[in-house]
């Protein structure tokens, strides 16, 4: 089931009745109260925007209960802290074990695994929508080693970041910097939350990662598998970018765009699916490679 994700980016009281969010909030053109109500299953990402939002705190339960990922954004409009349950799965406290039992070789050929995932995905981009020559980022992934010692996603990433912009011969990817990189941050934002959705929801923790392991980061293992997925958020950028918008700023339909993202159709495993459930299939796949049941996560592919 595709789950809805939920965008208040004007003042709103979120309460519960009936495992149903109720949504209270003023219509721009009558300025007389709304009520909506939409079914607490259905919800899997809420974003949290304005200042003057009101969540009663059984409302926050039940969205947690059934592992929603809520956000909330800064007084620069973008995500600055995300909300997730404590319990996401029956045998949780086996996942942990085996997440944190895991051996440094088999996290070595995990991140190999994704490093190899992103610089393929990030490769199909460059052909299809830049032109850019992607050989050498073909080459690149088929050289990592375990653990990438050899920094080759560094490598690719630079060449990346030159060649997927050529209209704009300057670009620097930096959080802090000139746009589109407020369209990245927001994005990768909403992919990251996803993802931590998703991990939590197969049990795992999102605080130890494979390869990430800033001890200030409490998302080191969502940073980790979200970077074949990163692929995704750019070339929607790109897609913005050419349809002439004006990108200075974060506007409502700039967001809603980019809130598109977690039903934005992926192949994964050979099939057809939607983000957010191919995030579950990754997030799935890595619970069986620390129990020793799979020696493969399964990410998303773009094609080439």
């Amino acid at each position: 089931m595709i789950k809805r994700t939920l965008f208040f980016g004007n003042p709103a009281y979120l309460s519960l009745k009936n495992a149903q969010l109720v949504i209270r909030l003023n219509d721009a053109q009558t300025q007389q109260e709304v009520t909506k109500t939409i079914p607490i299953e259905d919800i899997g990402v809420v974003v949290l925007e304005d200042r003057q939002i009101t969540v009663t705190n059984g409302a926050l339960d039940a969205l947690l209960q059934n592992n929603c990922a809520v956000i909330t954004c800064d007084e620069k409009h973008m995500p600055a802290g995300m909300l997730l349950p404590l319990e996401g799965h029956t045998v949780q406290s086996e996942r942990f074990r085996q997440q944190i039992e895991a051996s440094l070789p088999l996290k070595k050929q995990l991140w190999q695994q994704t490093v190899q995932a992103k610089i393929r995905n990030q490769a199909s981009v460059l052909k299809r929508l830049s032109g850019a020559e992607t050989g050498c980022m073909l080459a690149w992934a088929n050289d990592v080693k375990s653990g990438d010692g050899d920094n080759l996603e560094g490598r690719a990433a630079a060449y990346y970041w030159k060649s997927v912009f050529p209209e704009m011969e300057r670009f620097v990817r930096d959080r802090e910097g000139d746009a589109p990189n407020n369209l990245l941050n927001y994005g990768y934002a909403i992919v990251r939350a996803v993802i931590a959705r998703a991990l939590v929801a197969s049990g795992l923790l999102p605080t130890f990662g494979i390869h990430h392991h800033n001890r200030y980061n409490a998302y080191c293992l969502a940073d980790d598998v979200m970077e074949p997925y990163r692929p995704y958020v750019d070339e929607l950028v790109i897609k913005i970018l050419r349809s002439g918008a004006d990108c200075s700023e974060l506007t409502t339909d700039l967001k809603r765009q980019l809130l598109g993202l977690p039903v934005t159709e992926v192949v994964i495993n050979g099939q057809r699916s939607p983000l957010m459930n191919a995030a579950s299939q990754t997030t799935a796949s890595l619970c069986k490679c620390f129990a020793g049941e799979l020696r493969k996560v399964a990410y998303p592919t773009m094609e080439i």
